[in-house]
């Protein structure tokens, strides 16, 4: 998935993407109220293309801007599926094996962002039982 198949995917679905400085340390946010998407005008592209993705499925599920345990739910939420629409099992097995676990050169092979692998690896900590299912079929 590419960010032009991203960027395709918003438009058909009437989002608007801004790119601008942004505060802090954000990389994007999603403003329900306008359907828009705020990326950092300063991403790189793995950075740009994770960005996308997880903004897209804050507005897939129309989420605003809450705090507390339920914005930390939707968030954890909106990790885990940019993780693992990113990012394949038998591919993370792959980097796994030829970066020898090197967490930098794994999200580099795999064209995600470390926070990105790092979500991803935490799924299959979590969830092992599906991953083995997953790898049984890959």
């Amino acid at each position: 998935m590419t960010a032009d198949d991203l960027l395709t995917y918003a438009q058909a679905h009437g989002l608007h993407i801004i790119e601008c400085p942004l505060p802090g340390t954000l990389c994007g946010l999603y403003d329900d109220t306008t359907r828009t998407i705020y990326l950092h005008d300063r991403l790189n592209g793995r950075q740009r293309r994770c960005t996308l993705l997880h903004e897209l499925i804050h507005a897939h599920y129309h989420d605003g801007p809450r705090t507390g345990p339920y914005g930390a739910r939707e968030e954890q939420r909106t990790r885990r599926l940019t993780a693992s629409t990113l990012i394949s099992l038998p591919e993370y097995r792959l980097a796994e094996q030829i970066y020898d676990g090197d967490v930098y050169r794994m999200a580099c092979e795999l064209d995600v962002t470390v926070q990105v692998l790092r979500d991803y690896q935490a799924l299959l900590v979590e969830q092992p039982a599906a991953m083995t299912a997953q790898r049984a079929y890959a």
